[in-house]
Order: structure tokens, then sequence, then C-alpha cells
């Protein structure tokens, strides 16, 4: 066993003695000055990587994760700890509220190569379609590189969600309700019951988002009685939470308990709005560059010009470019 096993041997042994000493949150601090002596780039994931996604979740410390996870991971040495590290981030995002990049983690999780369904993939793909309901109302359809492994079987082993999916999309609440009380054992033993919690409340705030686009004035009874809320008081707290959470534009008077609803105030020209755009450009560019140097390695990989040589007399020769652009000027 050579220096680098035995230091993440050591490491895990850390890890296991603060989880059964119930203080995960000791190991945080060592576990990621791990992982940045055993990174050769920041790019690299070790091994230790889903031990320290681990102990964040446990301790419940997600942004003590964010520096880790908010890094491009290019090379990966061991498929599963790739699969862990993306359904533990995911967990890490959902703790932190930002569904649309614990939906990246997954969604990699889910599109792996693979030969086999495991696990994990099994897990993430359940997270997935809690957190796609809760972010957008759907579940998008499986990406074209998915393992034809995982779009085969996927589906099959996690038949309650899909079933939670589809009741979703017929926007009735008592629907939702009845596939959720049919399945709520199944969703505890996933440990997915609170997002399933989540995924119900967000029906009755996409209802009232429906709302806005045909109304421009409406009474918080009648907002209660259309989303089959119980009371108007109810309606006023999903409708004050909407607004504080930037998911609707409105006004209500308390006087006569009528709720206006008011266009987008986001003007998309304010420094902060720029300095978001900006940065977003800046690291489209940087990941079309590295696609680029990518591209050119495999373009030149022996293993993968063996590959081709091997097929080409099932295509053309002019279908074939072996060698990057950028040497064929020299």
């Amino acid at each position: 066993m050579d220096t680098q096993s035995n230091f993440t041997v050591l490491c895990r042994r850390l890890k296991e003695q603060a989880m059964q000493l119930q203080v995960p949150i000791q190991a945080i601090i060592p576990l990621r000055t791990a992982v940045r002596k055993l990174q050769p780039s920041p790019e690299h994931l070790t091994p230790l990587h889903p031990d320290l996604l681990l102990v964040c979740l446990l301790a419940k410390c997600y942004k003590a994760a964010l520096s880790i996870l908010e890094e491009d991971i290019f090379e990966i040495d061991i498929p599963k700890d790739f699969l862990l590290y993306c359904y533990y981030g995911g967990m890490i995002f959902i703790g932190l509220k930002r569904f649309n990049k614990a939906l990246e983690f997954f969604q990699h999780a889910i599109t792996a190569p693979a030969a086999t369904l495991t696990a994990i993939t099994v897990e993430a793909y359940k997270k997935f379609v809690l957190v796609s309901l809760i972010q957008t109302g759907q579940v998008p359809a499986f990406p074209k590189y998915t393992p034809a492994v995982v779009q085969r079987n996927l589906k099959s082993c996690t038949q309650p969600y899909i079933d939670l999916a589809n009741n979703y999309s017929s926007g009735k609440i008592s629907v939702l309700e009845a596939c959720v009380n049919t399945n709520t054992e199944k969703f505890k033993n996933d440990s997915n019951l609170g997002l399933v919690k989540q995924v119900l409340s967000s029906l009755y705030k996409r209802n009232i988002q429906r709302l806005t686009q045909t109304y421009l004035t409406l009474s918080l009874q009648d907002i209660a009685s259309t989303v089959q809320l119980e009371t108007a008081k109810q309606a006023e707290l999903h409708v004050l939470q909407m607004i504080q959470d930037g998911e609707i534009f409105a006004t209500i008077n308390q006087k006569d308990g009528m709720v206006s609803f008011n266009e987008d105030p986001e003007q998309y020209k304010t420094c902060q709005m720029t300095e978001y755009i900006d940065t977003a450009i800046r690291r489209i560019m940087a990941l079309s560059k590295k696609l680029t140097t990518v591209d050119e390695q495999i373009s030149c990989d022996h293993s993968y010009l063996s590959k081709v040589g091997r097929e080409r007399s099932r295509f053309e020769i002019d279908d074939f470019d072996t060698v990057p652009q950028k040497f064929t000027n020299m």
C-alpha cells in the first residue's frame, strides 16, 4: 500500500471515529485540508471528496463544502467516488435551497457512464424527481447521453416517484395528496418525506403563480378557493412567503384583503446583475476552452484511434477527422 493510500485510510478512520462519537463537525476541517493535499489540481476528484461531503451533511454545515463543490471536476479515478460526490453534493445544495445546482449534481449521477444500474443512481433519481417538481413543476426526459441500462431500468425502480410526478401534472391538490398518502411509508423509508412535503407545498405556489398570469387583482379568499387552501389566512401566508422569495411580485391590501399582482421590477442593468452575467460568461468561456483541450487529447489518444480504426470499415473515411485542426496547420 503506497503512502497516498495509507493517508486515505487514516483520514477515513478519522471520519468513522467522528461519526461514531456523533461529532462529524470535528472531521470537516481535517478532511477538507486532506482533500487539498491529495489533489494534483482543483479539477481532480480524490477518494476523500465523498467523505468530506458526508460529514458536512451529517453536521448540517452545508456551506463548509461549497469551496469544494463550486470547483469543476474533470479528472476522476474511481467511478463510485464520482457517484457519491454527485449524490452528496446534490443533498448539500438541497440543504442550501439551491435547487438548480442540486438538479445539476443529481443529473451527473444519473447520466454518468455505467454498465449496471447502481443503488446510488436510483437514490439520486428519486431526489432528482422531487427537486425537479419543486423547482420547475415537471420532470425532464433523460438526456440522450444517459446510459441505456439506466434508461431501461430506472423508472421501474422508482414507481412511487413517477406516480407522484404524474399526479403533480394534474394541478389538483387533492389528487396529489391521495398519491402522497398512498406512498407515505415508501417515501419515509427513503428519507424523502420532507422533500415530498415540499413538493406538495410547491403545487400551491405554482397554482398561485398561474393566477398572476390571468388576474391583476384577486381577493385572498378567491385565491384560497382556487388553489384549494382552507382559509384566506393560509392564502395570505403563502403569498407573503412567495413575495419574500421573489417568486411573485405583488402587494396585499390589508383593509379589503385584495392582492395586486405586479410586473417583475428587475431591469437587468444593476451592478449586481452585470457582475452576475460577467461571471457566467467567464465560466462558459473557461469551460469551452477546457472542452476544446479535452477534444484534442481524445483525438490524439492511441486507444481512441485504434477503436476508430477498427470501426472505420462501417463508415466513410471522410466521416472522421482524427487529427485536431490546430495540428494540421503546423
